[in-house]
């Protein structure tokens, strides 16, 4: 790859800080003066329709921001993910997360480095499917002959947060009688709530890990296959003997991994493994094999229907031009957000119970990908980077922490996420309970843009140092963004929405969003660290000083461990 441009030195970089010297947003004002702002700020993304006439933006930084992202070459890039350029420098490896959704017998066809890559997406696709089938009618059963009643996911990172995320927002498309559980934290805890209600007999659980090494997933897959093992001994399900317990597992275990040697070494037969490439990172996986428990659970027809979601996305990226093309558009105005006006975070507001893990499988999207302080080519960044996302969903919200978006002194843009038609429509004495609902979402980024004065205030009645406090600002951004109903194809088009204005931010500061190594050093000393918590005086003598005084702490402390 060529270096990163410097988006510092661009003429649009000088424009934009010439422009923020002199910026005073207004939003009423803009709106007052200009009754077309709404229709040329709204745009359509597939089945999305964005509103993105709440920014903090005139037209000349919209003009501005396009230019930005014309010098620093955010088309070609993408134009190069797509053809699978080694966009992932540091490791250097293709990124090729869009061509898991492509569809089936697209031409050209893609090949890179040597591998049929259209062939052998659709090969996985093909086996998860006829697995999945297989699952949800009966024909696939445990070591008893039962059907399966829940599929237990055990990954973690990407393997997890994608999953849990999906299934949470599609529940109401499970219709085989299969719940889908998720087992991601090394806390014994999560593994033993997790499966402390199931029947072994009528579990099948699903190991996530590309390399079958990874410590949580691991250390939980053999947690669960003790859970397994015992619990059909004890219950008279299997004899007491090795033969028997191998067979177990054998029925009751799949795995999504290409280290087929230690799939086989834990006791999964190698053909009930599903594979992905070192070219999908982990938090741009759930499209792939680790989305099995969603094909499972949900049914290949709405997992497929998931990817072209994501499809429509990626054609809309690459065939958009840059002013209308809505995941750069954000991407740029989260630019703007963070260097210019001085934002470090960024929430995500679903008016949905059903994304209520949305805000946390961004947060690995876009912290996981863009928290870099060198770019691509190992030099130091010249501009901050990266944004703190979070989140809750809907009314939940405003009863925690809109106060400080509304009324505090941080400067905090907002995405709204809603749907015009509920997957539970309810009546409360006739009343429709998600028309209020969204009267809430209507009203919240109203209110954030447009504020209230104190002149307002005080012609409602409120006097003295109650104007000040009942004083809105205003000027909050947000972004609205709408769709007909939260369905498989439509959730995929959000996710790949925020794939790409994450890909829009690092490209602009010129990172590689495609690693992390950020989360290796913590794991490498973890490591370390374990033999000094199992008793080890050279391990501990090996510390600092605070890490010797809590490894003191856990020792005096720490009641008798269950035996080995």
């Amino acid at each position: 790859m060529s270096d990163p441009v410097d988006a510092t030195t661009t003429s649009a970089w000088a424009e934009l800080t010439a422009l923020h010297a002199d910026f005073h947003p207004d939003l009423r004002g803009w709106f007052a003066d200009d009754p077309e702002r709404v229709q040329r700020m709204s745009l359509t993304l597939a089945d999305l329709h964005v509103d993105l006439s709440k920014s903090l933006v005139t037209s000349e930084i919209v003009a501005a921001l396009v230019k930005l992202a014309e010098q620093t070459g955010v088309a070609e890039r993408f134009q190069a993910m797509l053809a699978g350029a080694h966009l992932n420098t540091s490791e250097d490896r293709a990124v090729l997360h869009t061509a898991l959704r492509r569809p089936p017998g697209i031409e050209p066809a893609l090949d890179v480095d040597g591998q049929h890559v259209d062939e052998d997406v659709q090969g996985v696709l093909d086996k998860m499917t006829a697995f999945a089938d297989r699952v949800r009618s009966g024909e696939w059963a445990g070591a008893t002959g039962k059907r399966v009643t829940h599929v237990v996911n055990i990954g973690i990172g990407g393997s997890d947060l994608g999953p849990v995320m999906v299934y949470d927002a599609l529940e109401p498309y499970a219709d085989a009688g299969i719940e889908a559980r998720f087992v991601s934290n090394i806390d014994p805890t999560d593994i033993a709530q997790t499966t402390a209600d199931l029947d072994p007999e009528t579990t099948l659980f699903i190991v996530a890990s590309k390399t079958f090494t990874t410590l949580e997933t691991l250390t939980n897959a053999r947690l669960a296959r003790d859970w397994l093992q015992n619990g059909l001994v004890a219950s008279g399900a299997i004899a007491d003997d090795d033969d028997a317990k191998t067979d177990a597992v054998a029925h009751h275990f799949v795995a999504v991994s290409t280290a087929l040697d230690k799939v086989e070494a834990f006791g999964i037969d190698p053909q009930n493994a599903f594979g992905f490439w070192d070219w999908v990172g982990g938090r741009y996986s759930v499209d792939s094999a680790i989305g099995l428990s969603l094909a499972i659970a949900l049914g290949p027809e709405a997992f497929r229907e998931l990817l072209a979601g994501f499809h429509a996305v990626d054609e809309h990226v690459a065939t958009t031009p840059l002013e209308k093309n809505v995941p750069v558009l954000m991407g740029l105005l989260n630019v703007w957000y963070s260097n210019f006006l001085g934002a470090q975070s960024h929430a995500v507001l679903p008016y949905a119970q059903q994304l209520s893990r949305f805000p946390a499988y961004l947060q690995q999207l876009t912290m996981e990908s863009n928290g870099k302080s060198v770019r691509w080519d190992g030099s130091p960044v010249t501009t901050t980077t990266g944004e703190i996302f979070w989140g809750e969903p809907g009314t939940n919200g405003q009863h925690a922490f809109y106060q400080l978006i509304h009324q505090g002194t941080r400067l905090i843009p907002a995405d709204f996420i809603a749907f015009v038609n509920p997957a539970y429509p309810l009546t409360d004495g006739g009343r429709d309970v998600h028309g209020l609902f969204l009267a809430n979402f209507l009203a919240q980024t109203k209110a954030l843009a447009f504020g209230k004065t104190a002149e307002e205030v005080e012609a409602e009645g409120t006097t003295g140092a109650l104007v000040a406090a009942r004083t809105f600002p205003g000027n909050r951004p947000t972004t609205s963004i709408f769709a007909d109903a939260l369905t498989p194809r439509v959730l995929g088009e959000l996710i790949a929405l925020y794939e790409h204005i994450t890909f829009t931010q690092g490209t602009v500061w010129g990172i590689n969003s495609f690693d992390q190594w950020g989360v290796e050093l913590g794991k490498q000393l973890a490591l370390q660290i374990a033999p000094a918590i199992e008793g080890d005086d050279g391990a501990v003598a090996q510390q600092d000083a605070s890490t010797r005084a809590l490894l003191e702490y856990y020792h005096a402390h720490r009641t008798a461990a269950p035996d080995a």
